[in-house]
């Protein structure tokens, strides 16, 4: 009999599902495998309002169809809100993320410069309501040293507010993973192609465009502390996707999009790599118990049964180009039971 892996709730914890057309031409790819996902709010209009969070959250639902699947919502940061607000969204969101203004897809309504006393306000209240705070942490340096220099901002918020939680989104290198044990209120999500690639991957030889994302892959001395603590299962440490579909034509292409979309073989790949690193006793935890605690939720009950059989990924989904297309990969999704 083949060899078979059961996860139980697997989580997504960033994830990236667009709207419009896009929104109907892959939610299902996530909604499928994951019982739930922190859903990204850097659409083309920003996610600032709680009609804006409402009425996001429908359009997933619609996407996704009968699969048994939970959005969690944020919201996009804004350092003018105050704690009524985010009193009446409390019920609707789960983290609220701040992005860099310019940084990243759809973000330069984001926050310029982070002096403590401008955010003083947002902050607070989030601090005081248990509401995590999800960071994409870059600055406008060089781009291989965007992350390695925001350190020190995760480092001086984590101070301002300790009873804040602050989460190090899609963190790609050693630098961030020392800041972890640091701070007790740091913790992080790590993406499957960050594990696996360096830039040498991406530009070593011919560009390959669909392998191009932000935080751009680092190092092998960066991905090597990075698999350091998700082959463990680190406690505050947790998987999120970074998924970011784009079509063809805006990947393959002068100017391409930032961005790898992983939803469809995620799972089986984690499952390749942690079985190569003899960590596979850890999965269940990287991509489901560690969020569950950080996060304080009680995800649906959903076990998808991976098989070790070798799986040829497809070439697109819905024109959407996947991490790994055309190639074979050993596990596949066997069974999805839900309840």
């Amino acid at each position: 009999m083949p060899q078979q892996l059961l996860l139980h709730s697997p989580l997504d914890m960033h994830l990236h599902l667009r709207d419009g057309e896009m929104l109907q031409k892959i939610a299902k790819e996530s909604a499928y495998s994951f019982c739930g996902a922190i859903v990204m709010p850097n659409l083309t209009t920003p996610v600032t309002t709680k009609e804006a969070v409402i009425a996001y959250k429908e359009r997933i639902k619609e996407a996704i169809g009968e699969e048994k699947f939970e959005p969690y919502m944020t919201l996009f940061f804004k350092s003018d809100f105050d704690r009524t607000f985010l009193e009446s969204l409390k019920a609707h969101i789960t983290a609220i993320k701040l992005y860099p203004a310019g940084i990243t897809t759809n973000s330069f309504g984001g926050v310029s410069g982070f002096d403590i006393q401008t955010l003083q306000k947002t902050l607070q209240a989030m601090s005081d309501l248990e509401i995590p705070l999800c960071i994409h942490g870059e600055t406008n340096g060089f781009v291989m040293d965007r992350e390695a220099e925001f350190v020190p901002i995760y480092e001086r918020l984590a101070t301002a507010f300790p009873k804040l939680k602050i989460i190090m989104e899609h963190i790609t290198t050693k630098a961030s993973v020392e800041a972890l044990e640091r701070h007790e209120n740091l913790y992080a999500t790590i993406t499957l192609h960050h594990l696996l690639i360096t830039l040498d991957d991406v530009a070593g030889g011919l560009l390959r465009p669909h392998l191009f994302c932000k935080p751009i892959a680092k190092h092998p001395k960066d991905r090597e502390a990075l698999l350091d603590v998700a082959l463990k299962a680190h406690p505050k440490v947790m998987f999120g996707s970074d998924s970011a579909p784009h079509p063809k034509e805006a990947k393959e292409t002068c100017g391409c999009a930032a961005g790898i979309f992983t939803a469809p073989i995620a799972l089986q790949m984690l499952a390749e790599l942690f079985e190569k690193h003899g960590s596979l006793e850890k999965l269940g935890d990287f991509v489901s118990g560690n969020a569950k605690r950080i996060y304080s939720i009680t995800p649906l009950s959903k076990t998808v049964v991976l098989e070790k059989s070798p799986f040829r990924v497809r070439e697109h989904y819905n024109g959407v180009v996947p991490m790994f297309a055309n190639e074979t990969i050993a596990y596949i999704i066997k069974e999805v039971i839900n309840g």
